[in-house]
């Protein structure tokens, strides 16, 4: 055991120094590659993990089947429960489970991950643990497999700059390189799970910054998010998450810049009050008494209550984005689900996620957005003129907009969402959308992740660096 031991210690060590000294191409080839290799299994191993957790408590036991994105399988779902007295058992149970697990065992795990993996960026990119890595991958696919309001990018992203940090503690990297290596690791864990890796590439550079895009980790961020992204499809597939929704729409109609640019006021406000609920919840369970660990069973169980009403509340909530994509699904859902799902699912996540649950805030912030999108075609199409015939392409502006706003990531979330929807026509009408939203937020100077500097000036400052 020892002999092994020092075997990897030495490994290791001549591993290092061949990195230390290898010019850029080279070092950042291997890197990029290990990471991405690590990442796309991650991805691989969260989000079956994930799957099993949801049949297993939110089908089997609580009774419901939720509907499912057409990359996950494409189910129609139900708004029914078979036996609705189980589901808020089910969803505190699992609101329980992942607080003794995350307040025992790591409790740097708790919430939705991606703020500590931006923090080991600016602060120490060695400081994430091996540990807090598998306990949010368990935590968060019992969290939201249970029917806890999250997303799954989180969990991969912390997965993947956890193991950025490993390198650089192992390797004995550069604080630079170090920092390179986690933030490559935070975009292409993203882009993996979600089939996105051009947009995943461009939130490695964006995410650690409000106002700025670190052009040094582009060409490294290229080569991890294709590669985890080869090896997540080798074993999922590669099709859009959600299928080619607006494959067929052209933009032509120049009246149409009205409704989109509509999409975006709104979309920048809703994201405005997503986080700003998100981070009230936060701040009230930290002051609240009592034990941690029972506080995401709480949230657990209110939201399981609501969903009695509102079963769109429950798990991702990928599937009522895919339904909310076609006029004839989404001409099913009533009216006032629509209407109210963006503010549901926002308070649904700040009870689940901000309580102490363990999971990611980017999916939420997909089906806020889609929601969104959906509202204003349900309200215009029967009255206004130019209005597609088709829900998807406000859907999809929908996403880009709220989300990209509230994380200060415009572009990439861009890129992200037209990547998942295989809808590369929509983002020309989308572009008024993302910055109208866009200079909503950024003149409250709000971010739904706290741990985001201003630029890289700031960053180097925060860092101890003058230039």
């Amino acid at each position: 055991m020892a002999s092994g031991s020092r075997a990897l210690r030495s490994i290791g060590a001549s591993a290092g120094t061949w990195i230390r000294t290898a010019g850029y191409t080279r070092k950042w080839l291997v890197l990029g590659v290990v990471i991405g290799i690590v990442a796309g299994l991650g991805a691989v191993v969260f989000y079956v993990a994930l799957s099993e957790a949801t049949q297993l408590l939110i089908v089997d036991i609580g009774g419901y089947h939720p509907p499912t994105a057409a990359g996950d399988g494409g189910a129609g779902g139900s708004r029914e429960f078979t036996r609705p007295w189980a589901v808020p058992l089910v969803v505190c149970l699992g609101g329980l489970v992942s607080g003794i697990l995350v307040f025992t065992l790591a409790p740097e795990a708790e919430g939705h991950g991606t703020d500590a993996a931006i923090e080991a960026v600016h602060r120490d990119p060695r400081m994430i643990r091996v540990r807090v890595v598998l306990v949010k991958l368990v935590a968060s696919a019992i969290t939201i497999g249970s029917g806890g309001s999250g997303g799954r990018e989180g969990p991969t992203a912390q997965i993947s700059a956890g193991f950025g940090s490993l390198l650089a503690r192992r390797l004995d990297l550069s604080p630079r390189d170090g920092r390179i290596a986690v933030a490559i690791g935070i975009g292409s864990g993203i882009g993996a799970i979600f089939g996105a890796p051009l947009g995943g590439a461009v939130l490695c550079c964006t995410i650690p910054y409000k106002e700025d895009f670190d052009f040094e980790v582009l060409v490294p961020a290229l080569v991890t998010s294709i590669v985890s992204y080869t090896v997540f499809g080798s074993f999922l597939g590669f099709g859009p998450l959600f299928g080619y929704a607006a494959q067929d729409y052209v933009f032509d109609t120049p009246a149409q810049l009205v409704w989109f640019a509509l999409i975006g006021v709104l979309g920048g406000l809703i994201g405005l009050l997503y986080s700003g609920t998100f981070y009230t919840a936060v701040d009230l369970t930290h002051r609240l008494p009592g034990s941690r660990v029972v506080k995401p069973a709480v949230g657990g169980l209110l939201v399981g209550l609501m969903a009695l009403v509102l079963p769109e509340v429950l798990g991702s909530g990928y599937g009522w984005i895919q339904q909310s994509m076609a006029r004839d699904d989404l001409a099913a859902i009533p009216l006032w689900v629509v209407l109210l799902l963006p503010f549901a699912k926002i308070l649904a996540t700040s009870l689940s996620i901000g309580s102490g649950g363990s999971g990611g805030i980017f999916g939420p912030g997909m089906v806020i957005g889609a929601f969104t999108g959906a509202a204003v075609w349900r309200l215009l199409e029967p009255i206004a003129p130019g209005v597609p015939d088709n829900p998807a392409p406000f859907v999809i502006v929908g996403m880009m907009a709220c989300f990209g706003s509230i994380a200060r990531a415009p572009l990439a979330v861009m890129l992200m969402v037209a990547e998942m929807t295989g809808s590369i026509g929509v983002l020309a009408p989308g572009m008024i959308a993302v910055g109208l939203s866009y200079l909503i937020v950024r003149l409250s100077g709000k971010t739904i992740y706290r741990a985001q500097l201003g630029n890289r000036a700031e960053a180097r400052l925060a860092q101890g660096s003058p230039g």
